[in-house]
């Protein structure tokens, strides 16, 4: 299976904090990685770094041979090869759904405004929301605006949608409509990178699970081992405390 995303030695402090410490691991074209750990273990500087939000200190980050982290490398093309879907929506509150999906088709391929539209409405069908095209994310539950913000990245048609714990800003109530939204792209082949708090959500839908603390990658592996039988004693702790705490089996 072809490599998408290849991540070597990625480093990245904040003054005197270090919270990247030599990550590094491959995702495959069509598989679906979740990242787990405690608050703070570094799994939201990961992403950004991936994408170059936030430029690492060392290391490198390679999307389908291009790599990122090439200062020679056109940054804003490349990036436009990655959706992120971010923990707070992100949406632009001046524009209506069929905009902020569009915008992306628009700003940033340089496709006309007809085919921006019509990639949104399409890609708002995916997601359940072509009713909602002419809202603003104002008249929207934050389950419908998280799903404005997974079309808006599947807009782009990119190589690998990172996901920055989607469901942490929402009700409880509200979270299934978005696991279901992403369940569904990862069994169509979508490659993507999930930061997750939602244990059982991450042990269905991950072909590989990666538990990230203080920087560094404690354990990697297919998530019937991670979770089920994991051979670190720190990840066994987490997953206990998590149990403990959600009531997961």
């Amino acid at each position: 299976m072809p490599i998408t995303l290849q991540v070597e030695n990625l480093k990245k402090s904040f003054g005197n904090l270090e919270v990247l410490k030599k990550v590094s691991f491959n995702l495959e074209k069509g598989k679906t990685m979740v990242v787990i750990g405690p608050s703070g273990s570094g799994k939201s500087t990961l992403l950004r770094c991936i994408n170059q939000l936030t430029p690492p200190d060392s290391g490198s980050v390679v999307l389908d041979g291009i790599e990122l982290t090439n200062n020679k490398t056109d940054l804003n093309e490349a990036r436009s090869e990655i959706g992120f879907v971010f923990q707070n929506f992100n949406l632009i509150t001046h524009l209506n759904v069929l905009g902020n999906v569009s915008f992306g088709p628009l700003r940033v391929k340089g496709k006309s405004k007809k085919d921006s539209n019509d990639i949104a409405m399409e890609e708002l069908k995916k997601v359940g929301l072509e009713d909602k095209a002419f809202s603003y994310p104002a008249e929207l539950s934050g389950g419908q605006q998280q799903r404005v913000s997974i079309a808006r990245a599947l807009a782009l048609n990119p190589k690998l949608i990172l996901f920055d714990e989607p469901t942490s800003a929402l009700d409880p109530e509200l979270i299934g409509e978005v696991l279901d939204v992403i369940i569904k792209l990862a069994k169509e082949g979508m490659t993507s990178l999930i930061v997750t708090h939602e244990m059982g959500f991450a042990r269905s839908i991950a072909d590989e699970a990666i538990f990230l603390e203080n920087g560094i990658i404690l354990e990697k592996g297919p998530p019937k081992d991670l979770f089920s039988n994991p051979k670190n004693k720190r990840t066994m702790d987490f997953l206990q405390k998590i149990s403990q705490l959600y009531g997961e089996e």
